[in-house]
């Protein structure tokens, strides 16, 4: 699978939610669950410049495709933050600037170090950014995923609309990834033993260390567990079995046992 970054500039863009309308939550609003799985996804869709942040101090900056897409990846997320803001406050939600600012004021004291620790690696391995792509694949599968299970369990027609605008915007983040993680992969066993022991060792769902546990694993449960959510957990497993040297590693199935 190979990605064209040329193709991606082009098409990259704003989330189109000029004709969403937001007014209907007003008269049908979203179950209380909805709106935790929401606020979750909202704070962590902000918090991707603190991730790109951590990238870019390793030597994946020195890598023009890489930082072609990870500019454009950034400006799509941070915009699809702003849309789920937009269903929070039509239900009279805390959301956007304010809440972000509180959120990162939350952080534990050790999130100062992260591109310090993320650095000093890069200095050590060559193959830090065989983690970081893959690691990145892996989130965008969840995230994708979780969006999907959550348009299902709402069963909102204009959640739903929303939704998937943004998973079509994550399924090409995916691509990128995924390439990515692929072809680092393919003809180094080096990166294969480093990506599979860092995923095994410290990979847990998007967002955790950032939102408390208890919403890390309302999340799990309320979107992966039971017979559907962990067929797409599984499903998400497999495509991790799929990259070399990753087989067997069962982190959506992990994470949802320890979850629940």
């Amino acid at each position: 699978m190979s990605f064209d970054i040329d193709t991606y500039q082009r098409i990259s863009a704003k989330l189109e939610v000029d004709d969403i309308d937001f007014s209907a939550f007003e008269t049908s609003p979203l179950a209380p669950d909805v709106l935790r799985c929401l606020r979750y996804m909202h704070d962590v869709e902000n918090h991707t410049v603190c991730y790109l942040r951590d990238i870019l101090v390793t030597r994946a900056h020195r890598d023009p495709e890489v930082t072609s897409f990870l500019t454009f990846w950034n400006y799509e997320e941070y915009w699809h933050g702003e849309a789920i803001a937009k269903v929070l406050a039509a239900h009279h939600e805390d959301a956007g600037s304010g809440r972000i600012a509180a959120l990162r004021q939350r952080l534990p004291k050790r999130d100062a170090w992260r591109p310090l620790t993320f650095q000093l690696a890069s200095a050590i391995t060559p193959h830090l950014t065989a983690v970081h792509m893959t690691w990145g694949a892996v989130n965008e599968w969840t995230t994708q995923a979780g969006y999907a299970r959550l348009a299902k369990l709402a069963d909102h027609p204009v959640l739903s609309e929303l939704l998937r605008r943004i998973m079509k915007q994550e399924g090409r983040h995916i691509d990128f990834y995924a390439s990515q993680a692929k072809s680092r992969l393919t003809d180094s066993r080096a990166a294969q033993r480093l990506t599979r022991w860092a995923l095994r060792r410290f990979w847990a769902p998007v967002g955790s260390g950032v939102m408390p546990d208890e919403e890390v694993h309302f999340l799990s449960t309320y979107l992966f567990g039971g017979e559907e959510g962990l067929s797409v957990a599984d499903r998400i497993d497999r495509r991790v079995d799929r990259l070399p040297g990753l087989q067997g590693l069962d982190l959506m199935r992990g994470a949802v046992a320890t979850a629940a």
